[in-house]
Order: C-alpha cells, then structure tokens, then sequence
C-alpha cells in the first residue's frame, strides 16, 4: 500500500476535519507525520493530507464536494 499527497491543509485542526471527511467516504488518509508535530501539541503549520495511492481520484472528489462553496443564500 503506497500513502500520496493529496493535498495540503492550513493547519493540523483542519487537516483532521478533511481526514474526517475522507474516512467518512471510505478513504484512507492521514496527516504527513513530521508535519503534525509541535511541542504545543497541535501543528498551526500547514500539513500535508496523504491518502493510499489507489483512493486517490476519489479523494479527490470527495474533498472538493465538501470543500466547494454552496450557492448564495
């Protein structure tokens, strides 16, 4: 199983809710390990999401289906 960048989050709290939201859609992903680092506990860095290799255009999809802005209200 090959882990591959999907995409890079703002920040460790973010990158987890887009992690949430993958696994919710059957997808495997985690947060590059040396980028969730910090002696604060929580990274305010940005982090990059990686995803297994073969989920990936689905991941894809998935992220910018939640991401995307809705209509204006």
């Amino acid at each position: 199983m090959a882990w591959v960048y999907l995409t890079t989050a703002p920040n460790q709290v973010i990158g987890e809710l887009w992690i949430g939201l993958l696994a919710a859609g059957g997808i495997d992903a985690m947060i590059e390990p040396g980028d969730a680092a910090s002696f604060l506990g929580v990274s305010p860095r940005p982090c990059r999401i990686l995803v297994v290799e073969d989920q990936l255009p689905r991941a894809r999809a998935v992220l910018a289906e939640a991401t995307e802005p809705g209509p204006p209200e």
